[in-house]
């Protein structure tokens, strides 16, 4: 199989990002990761800001009903809304689907994230990685990345569990499904070795 694109879920802290970042400079593919955010907020003519404030979260349910709330209530009273849809997680979420899909169409892409291993399943010439670590390792690189005073468990916590919200709620899978994915691997060990492993893995060099 020729792969034309390889998406990257991952644990935080797991080194996903820069490993995805070393397939890309290895196959010479481009990286679809916080440069989706800039080509989000681009297209939608909003600041980075606002959209990274969206990225692979979910909005709580009573921002949600509000926000509902308020665009009813103007209709019932007459104020007919803009004709141009404002700027919200639904929005962000649509457009995310739109520049990952069109990813797909140029090829010669990895994409990190953000449902990606969703939006692309039914592609047979996708190839789906998800990285994980053991819990300690993590602990360990997120203290250099991190300032400090961050309760680095706790923001794993928080983010994992974000991530896997994000996955059930917009596309209604599980973060760590095993069927979503052609390989589940572990960086413990080093991660260029894991992104060599990756290459291997989706060049059948194995």
């Amino acid at each position: 199989m020729n792969y034309r694109v390889l998406t990257v879920s991952r644990e935080f802290g797991s080194g996903g990002g820069r490993i995805a970042r070393i397939v890309a400079e290895k196959l010479g593919w481009k990286l679809l990761d916080g440069e989706l955010i800039d080509a989000i907020a681009a297209t939608a003519h909003v600041d980075p800001r606002v959209v990274s404030s969206y990225d692979e979260h979910v909005e709580s349910w009573l921002r949600r009903m509000n926000r509902q709330a308020m665009r009813a209530s103007a209709l019932a009273g007459g104020v007919i809304p803009e004709a141009e849809k404002p700027f919200d997680p639904d929005v962000a979420a649509e457009l995310q689907r739109q520049i990952i899909e069109q990813a797909y169409t140029d090829g010669n892409c990895v994409i990190v994230g953000r449902g990606s291993q969703c939006i692309l399943q039914k592609q047979c010439d996708v190839y789906h990685v998800f990285i994980y670590a053991p819990f300690k390792e993590r602990v360990k690189r997120l203290r250099t990345r991190l300032e400090p005073g961050v309760k680095i468990e706790q923001r794993i916590h928080t983010v994992d569990g974000e991530r896997a919200l994000y996955l059930r709620q917009r596309f209604g899978r599980e973060w760590n499904d095993l069927h979503l994915y052609d390989l589940m691997i572990s960086s413990s060990e080093d991660e260029e070795r894991t992104a060599r492993v990756i290459v291997n893995a989706m060049t059948g060099n194995c």
